[in-house]
């Protein structure tokens, strides 16, 4: 049977949400801002983040995966929702759950680039340096945290956990 533990609470996830929706306030006032959420994961961040900002945004979404129904990336990233909007002349910022190897985010990086933004930066809730295949470093980061298998606040194992308040380790 898994086992949780508890490793950021809903009380500090809310309070650095509140603090980077501030930061991007200030650094994106005036600006035509999309924020580009990945899905599935992101969904619970963006939704909690584009309402803690002031600025008015523009919320679209990409799926893309680069872990199939493992634990582990596979090390292909797979596109299987496109955004909708025109993002050209505009100011893009990805809205990742997490970054692991990195491999997404640098494959959205170069996606989204050849599509001509204005500008093109990464929020992340969670980081796990230690994972890390690819020199890719969110702009914006919640927090780093070990590498170790976490669900909660959006992030799934096999599709359950993701309705969590909190970031929690899973232990098999």
């Amino acid at each position: 049977m898994p086992e949780l533990s508890v490793l950021i609470s809903q009380e500090d996830v809310q309070n650095r949400v509140h603090e980077l929706a501030s930061q991007l306030d200030i650094d994106y006032m005036g600006k035509d801002l999309i924020l580009l959420g990945v899905l599935k994961g992101s969904v619970h961040f963006l939704s909690d983040l584009s309402r803690a900002m002031k600025s008015d945004t523009t919320i679209d979404f990409i799926q893309a995966s680069s872990y199939g129904n493992g634990q582990s990336s596979s090390g292909v990233v797979q596109i299987r929702k496109d955004h909708d909007v025109n993002i050209e002349g505009r100011h893009v910022l990805i809205v990742e759950d997490i970054i692991d190897s990195g491999l997404t985010v640098k494959h959205l990086k170069e996606l989204l680039s050849a599509r001509k933004p204005a500008s093109i930066k990464c929020i992340s809730l969670l980081s796990k340096p230690d994972a890390r295949l690819h020199d890719v470093r969110p702009d914006y980061l919640g927090f780093d945290i070990p590498d170790s298998f976490v669900v909660g606040y959006g992030l799934d194992s096999a599709e359950k956990y993701r309705s969590l308040p909190f970031i929690a380790e899973l232990t098999v």
